[in-house]
């Protein structure tokens, strides 16, 4: 499910989506905010770019707004069902977790977004 070669695995890596051989970042730690979205311009491996429009990104707003979502839900369901929070408790959660996984969620948009349009090619990862 989360092996090289699934949609998953490139998503959750950050790897380049045709040959999941290094990451699409250049730092791959998503809380250094000043490099959290700086991607490199194309794979080292199989060359493969990953800008393939100038405003090739945009789209994934509309991704992050979905991701965005799916975290807030969560974490209404856990502070209100698990910890048994007052409203006001869960609308603190709700926004104290988009806050603290705003890098990551990016992040998953991006990496969805760019999965919708480029596909894992077995041929690459040999290189």
């Amino acid at each position: 499910m989360f092996n090289k070669g699934s949609k998953l695995y490139s998503i959750f890596t950050g790897s380049c989506p045709k040959c999941h051989h290094e990451s699409m970042y250049k730092n791959k730690n998503p809380y250094n905010l000043g490099e959290a979205l700086q991607m490199h311009d194309h794979c080292s491996n199989c060359k493969t770019k990953y800008k393939i429009e100038p405003s090739f990104f945009y789209g994934s707003m509309y991704v992050s707004y979905g991701v965005g979502i799916a975290f807030a839900v969560a974490a209404f369901i856990i502070s209100f069902f698990v910890f048994k929070a007052s409203l006001m408790g869960v609308f603190i959660a709700i926004v104290a977790t988009l806050i603290v996984f705003m890098p990551i969620i990016l992040r998953l948009s991006r990496n969805i977004w760019i999965n919708i349009f480029m596909h894992y090619d077995k041929n690459l990862a040999k290189k």
